[in-house]
């Protein structure tokens, strides 16, 4: 491994094609540094939101009917949360001064703080609070946690050691197969139909894989325009099946507004100390899966996976992250991190152009601003996005499997790759073992990816054997 040295790196687009690749293969048609034509360009980027959109505007959903926010606040958090996507996406792949990774990474809502978040507003609304009041209490741990992920990006490059290609590739192995339920779930009906008890009908499970057999057949072509469009052409296909089938409802769009603008700090701004501990720790956390979400994408996109580039690219990414989410916070939306999907998206189209990160970036501040438009992709039926997504979430667990392909797998590695996958997939598949801990381990443990993570990198710093 290339050691980095201690200080900043600065390197400049011209540095980074000098570079050792990745010992990875890569079958891309754009790299990280072309510039695809316009159209292309916008097809990707397309795909890109189609991927990331539900994803990014389902843990706000979920907070907010916890907390029994009103419909029209809502609805303005939800478009905060595409216009801060759009931000952060940009942020990440242009790449101001040490801010930002430079790679194609897409930015969202993080469903890790689901927990903490609920929990604090809900503490609110039982001691007399508004929905408001809540809002500004969760604002204001969101805003001052995010400060504890700046701080670890700024020691990242003295992390060589222990966060290893056997670490990471554990992450982002992890990342693509705890995903898998929720591609899976989404195939089924999503959780709408296992409360109706329709999941799993033949009509959900016909359509989800009539997208997912486009997806295939157009990405096993020659063709490469049909490549990079595989994945909209898949969805187009099943959300126009799917309205003779009464799957594709409209009429949540009547009551949308025309125009939603930003409003700094709208619900005032709160903290509370014993609510911030679970915060501040999921804000590690996000770290951690951060790395292994961009150590993906530079892995997908034929860059080095080790070295000073590397480095660089993940200190970057996780003070952009950190920075991402204080800016969420300012506009009333929850803490933003690294998406995984898009991973999937650059090995299907084979574009992985931070360049088209800045069409993501506009379309997604348009869905935003805009919040009709949101309501017609809010509209995919979930049998259509399972398709697509069970696809995308595959090939992030093999981008992992290629940077484990790389390790040399001696009896102590076997060891630490088995007990991090087995404990990390063990609490994806029975969450309820946590139930009776403490909270905050609880919280620290509940996702698969932060367990597995965790166990990855304490074994390979005590076992004895390190090479």
């Amino acid at each position: 491994m290339v050691q980095p040295t201690n200080q900043e790196l600065t390197l400049d687009p011209e540095d980074i094609k000098t570079e050792a690749p990745a010992s990875i293969e890569s079958d891309l048609i754009y790299g990280l540094e072309a510039r695809p034509p316009f159209v292309e360009s916008v097809f990707v980027a397309l795909q890109h939101v189609f991927a990331c959109f539900v994803g990014i505007i389902t843990p706000g959903l979920i907070i907010c009917g916890a907390l029994e926010v009103p419909p029209a606040d809502t609805t303005f958090i939800l478009s905060m949360s595409l216009v801060v996507s759009g931000i952060a996406t940009f942020i990440q792949a242009k790449r101001f001064g040490p801010v930002g990774s430079g790679l194609l990474s897409v930015q969202g809502t993080s469903f890790a703080f689901l927990g903490p978040i609920i929990a604090a507003g809900l503490a609110v609304r039982s001691s007399g609070g508004t929905p408001q009041d809540a809002l500004g209490l969760i604002f204001g741990l969101c805003f001052f946690g995010a400060f504890v992920e700046i701080f670890i990006s700024r020691f990242l490059h003295l992390a060589n050691k222990i966060i290893t290609p056997m670490v990471t590739g554990v992450v982002v192995t992890l990342i693509g197969l705890t995903l898998i339920n929720v591609g899976i779930t989404s195939i089924g009906g999503g959780v709408a139909a296992q409360n109706n008890e329709t999941f799993g009908s033949p009509v959900y499970l016909g359509i989800a894989f009539l997208v997912l057999a486009v997806i295939v057949a157009l990405n096993s072509t020659a063709n490469n325009f049909l490549r990079m469009s595989s994945i909209v052409i898949g969805l187009i296909v099943g959300y126009l099946i799917s309205i003779p089938f009464g799957l594709v409802d409209f009429s949540n769009l009547a009551g949308l507004p025309a125009i939603a603008l930003p409003i700094p700090f709208r619900y005032g701004f709160g903290f509370d100390f014993g609510a911030f501990i679970p915060f501040a720790f999921l804000y590690v956390i996000t770290a951690i899966e951060s790395i292994g979400d961009l150590t993906a994408t530079s892995a997908i996109s034929g860059e080095p996976i080790e070295g000073p580039v590397y480095f660089r690219r993940i200190k970057g990414g996780v003070l952009g992250d950190g920075i991402n989410s204080i800016i969420a916070a300012c506009l009333n939306t929850f803490p933003n991190t690294t998406f995984s999907q898009n991973n999937g998206v650059i090995q299907l189209t084979g574009v992985g152009s931070r360049y088209v990160g800045y069409f993501i970036s506009v379309i997604f501040v348009i869905l935003g601003l805009f919040p009709i438009v949101a309501g017609v992709f809010q509209a995919l039926p979930q049998p259509v996005l399972g398709g697509a997504t069970i696809v995308m979430f595959g090939t992030v667990a093999v981008a992992g499997i290629k940077i484990l392909s790389c390790v040399n797998l001696t009896k102590r590695n076997s060891i630490i790759l088995a007990v991090a996958l087995g404990l990390g997939l063990g609490v994806t598949f029975v969450p309820e073992i946590l139930d009776n801990l403490p909270s905050l381990v609880k919280s620290l443990f509940a996702s698969g990816i932060s367990t597995g993570g965790i166990t990855a990198l304490l074994l390979n710093l005590i076992l004895p054997g390190r090479e």
